[in-house]
C-alpha cells in the first residue's frame, strides 16, 4: 500500500475512488476540521454543484438543503453554509436564503472555497457575512431566462435584462405610435 505523508490513512483504491467521487466519508472529516477551526457554535454544511453544464442549483437542491437541515442539530448553533457552485435558478437560491435563515435565525455565514457563481453568488448575499480566500470568486448575478423548442427542449439562454430592454422599448414605441399598436404588444 501506499502512504503519504499528510494522510492520515492508507492510499487503497477505494479510497482513491472515494475522494475522486467527494465520498460523504471523506468530506465529513475535513467538516468536523474546519467546524473545529471556527467558533464552537458553528455548524458547517457543503452545498457542492458540479462546474460540468448542465448542473446548476435547482429546486431539488434546496429540497435536499431543507432535509439536511432537519436532521442535523443545530442547537443554538450558527449554520455556515460551505458552497461552491456555477449557479443555477435564482428562485432556488431564494429558497436556499429562506431555507438557511428559517434554520439560523440569527443569520446564516457562507464560506466559498473555490466559485459562487450566479445565483450562488446570490445565495451569499443572504447571508450576514461571507468568508472567502484570496482566490475563492463571486460572479455576476445574471439572470438567464431558458428559450425553447416546441418540444420543450432547451434552445438557448437570454439574459432577463435583454427581455425586460425589449419589452420596455416596445411598450414606448407602442405608446408613441398614432396608427395601430397590435404589432407592439
Amino acid at each position: 500500500m501506499l502512504r503519504i505523508a499528510h494522510r492520515s490513512r492508507p492510499l487503497t483504491y477505494s479510497t482513491v475512488l472515494d475522494e475522486t467521487n467527494q465520498g460523504h466519508a471523506t468530506r465529513d472529516t475535513l467538516y468536523r476540521k474546519l467546524e473545529k477551526q471556527l467558533e464552537s457554535n458553528k455548524k458547517v454544511v457543503a452545498l457542492f454543484t458540479s462546474f460540468t453544464w448542465p448542473v446548476a442549483i435547482e429546486d431539488p437542491d434546496a429540497d435536499m438543503l431543507e432535509e439536511v437541515l432537519q436532521n442535523t442539530d443545530l442547537k443554538g448553533k450558527e449554520l455556515v453554509l460551505l458552497i461552491n457552485s456555477p449557479g443555477g435558478d435564482a428562485l432556488a437560491a431564494e429558497r436556499i436564503v429562506n431555507i438557511c435563515c428559517s434554520f439560523s435565525p440569527n443569520g446564516f455565514s457562507v464560506i466559498v472555497p473555490k466559485m459562487a457563481k450566479s445565483a450562488a453568488t446570490m445565495v451569499c448575499f443572504g447571508a450576514k457575512k461571507i468568508n472567502m480566500s484570496k482566490t475563492s470568486e463571486l460572479g455576476p448575478v445574471d439572470p438567464q431566462i431558458p428559450i425553447r423548442d416546441e418540444n420543450g427542449n432547451i434552445v438557448r439562454y437570454l439574459a432577463a435584462h435583454e427581455i425586460l430592454e425589449s419589452y420596455e422599448e416596445l411598450m414606448k414605441k407602442a405608446n408613441q405610435t398614432t396608427k395601430r399598436v397590435e404589432p407592439y404588444l
